[in-house]
């Protein structure tokens, strides 16, 4: 049993250090293969009546591109997947894309997104310690609750108020990008800590 866990954290070290110590273009590659992911999660989607704001999955990735990728690479896929969706792939949620997408209701958590990868994956990198479940579990959260729905907020405020020519009150603010999400978001959270505390190497 010792000898198992021996191994298991041996791999999991050796397979860490395989990607932080991989040659430019294959953190590219791993990049836009994260991306991709968050474009698959994003079709995970539960439309809502009241909101233009649909519950999505592809937070968990957005959460994961940093614990795996880093700072800097965590940070490049989700740039990835926001020009590539601009540009010409619809994989946002809703198998959507294009300019109107980022201009759009959701296009503050988008911003979100790539701050949010960057931070987790910049205490990833930095903080060996902080890999453990308890740690990033506050991480995560602060990244999840502050880093995407600050800029996600704003930006749906900014939408309303040109498209309905009239500045949205907080209640309803709340109501239509963050209030729907928590429960969804406390399962994202909890699921990729857990990524964090099993597949990452804690020295």
């Amino acid at each position: 049993m010792n000898m198992n866990m021996e191994n298991y954290y041996t791999t999991r070290k050796d397979v860490f250090n395989r990607i932080q110590d991989a040659n430019t273009t294959t953190k590219i590659l791993m990049s836009l293969l994260m991306a991709c992911f968050t474009g698959l999660m994003a079709q995970i989607l539960i439309p809502l009546p009241w909101t233009p704001v649909p519950i999505t999955a592809q937070t968990f990735a957005v959460l994961c591109s940093g614990l795996f990728l880093g700072k800097k690479y965590g940070c490049l896929s989700q740039i990835l997947y926001v020009v590539l969706g601009v540009a010409f792939i619809p994989w946002f949620g809703g198998m959507t894309g294009g300019l109107e997408a980022l201009l759009g209701s959701t296009g503050g958590f988008f911003i979100g997104f790539i701050i949010a990868s960057y931070f987790i994956g910049l205490i990833t990198e930095k903080y060996a310690s902080a890999r453990n479940f308890r740690k990033m579990l506050i991480i995560i959260t602060i990244a999840n609750f502050a880093l995407i729905y600050i800029p996600g907020l704003a930006g749906l405020a900014l939408w309303y108020n040109i498209t309905q020519g009239a500045s949205i009150g907080i209640i309803n603010l709340l109501m239509m990008g963050l209030v729907p999400f928590i429960l969804g978001d406390i399962v994202k959270i909890l699921g990729a800590a857990t990524v964090s505390k099993t597949l990452l190497p804690k020295e």
